[in-house]
């Protein structure tokens, strides 16, 4: 099975509510085998207008597992956390 990822672009709307998720969802990632592979680090632009956001790619074994990451009841209250406390667009890349 070849990897997954999922790429997270974030509009943080409340900075300490969103700051309840950060604590918490690593835990969730690692639980279906998933990685971070980028978490909000340093974004050089190369071409193209790219917005100010907070961008997350994470790395999981495979499409199935990282469905199974965000459909869980672990992820639950987490995701509730992140929307309450965001706007983000999520897309599930699958790998080659």
């Amino acid at each position: 099975m070849a990897a997954a990822y999922v790429l997270a672009e974030i509009e943080i709307t409340n900075a300490e509510g969103y700051k309840d998720y950060t604590a918490v969802v690593p835990a969730t990632i690692a639980q279906y085998g998933g990685k971070f592979l980028h978490r909000g680090g340093g974004v050089h632009v190369l071409e193209g207008d790219w917005p100010q956001r907070r961008r997350v790619i994470l790395e999981f074994p495979s499409k199935e597992r990282a469905l199974e990451w965000y459909n869980s009841p672990e992820y639950e209250k987490p995701l509730a956390l992140r929307q309450a406390n965001s706007n983000g667009r999520l897309l599930l890349l699958e790998g080659v």
